[in-house]
């Protein structure tokens, strides 16, 4: 094989093994839908402060979510980052009850931990109206197998914020271990449990090495 076609070979392998994971609203949409409690109704819109489209998620006593199942490696991209924004919270009394776990905007990571069903573990990461950020909780339906953890807490302006997560240092922190795979990525958008109405917008999610 020529000198120059093998060495451009070797840093095209070596940029795919670090390549980036990428998805745009209307990849998510085409994510697999999970239906929990009805359907929430996930659309393309077109945002004017973005001047691009973006997903919104508008549950009505619904908690249905979209779920794209791949194992990605997270020592080649440790980082996920993502754009979110909220225009009506649910109405809940306590979160971090039953009856309170509805969310205007979720992003779930899925990880397993052995191979059964109950080894899975989660954490999803919402935009609360009560935790202050960085705080966690188990989940109140799965205990700590899922793991909440607020990012951010409602205020009165909900515009576009983004977020970005080092997921091996949370996976570590929240279950005590080191994982180097997750399994699952998702996002829901819920107000079941509260009977209410829960409106979330969604743009750009990524994994990415730094």
């Amino acid at each position: 094989m020529h000198k120059l076609l093998l060495h451009g070979l070797l840093l095209l392998l070596a940029a795919n093994a670090h390549a980036d994971v990428r998805f745009s609203p209307e990849a998510m949409l085409a994510w697999k839908p999970e239906s929990f409690a009805g359907k929430t109704d996930y659309s393309l819109v077109f945002d004017r402060q973005l001047q691009r489209q973006v997903l919104r998620a508008d549950s009505t006593g619904s908690a249905s979510g979209l779920f794209f199942e791949k194992k990605i490696d997270l020592d080649r991209t440790p980082w996920l980052s993502w754009m979110w924004r909220v225009e009506q919270f649910p109405s809940v009394t306590n979160e971090q009850d039953k009856a309170g776990d509805d969310f205007a905007v979720r992003v779930y990571i899925v990880v397993r931990d052995g191979w059964t069903f109950l080894s899975t573990r989660a954490v999803s990461y919402v935009w609360s109206q009560q935790a202050m950020a960085s705080q966690s909780w188990p989940n109140p339906f799965t205990g700590d197998k899922a793991m909440m953890l607020a990012l951010r807490k409602r205020t009165a302006d909900s515009g576009w914020m983004s977020e970005k997560r080092n997921l091996k240092a949370d996976l570590k922190q929240l279950f005590g271990k080191d994982f180097r795979y997750i399994d699952a990525v998702a996002i829901m958008t819920d107000a079941d449990n509260s009977n209410s109405r829960a409106v979330g917008y969604y743009a750009d999610i990524a994994f990415t090495r730094e």
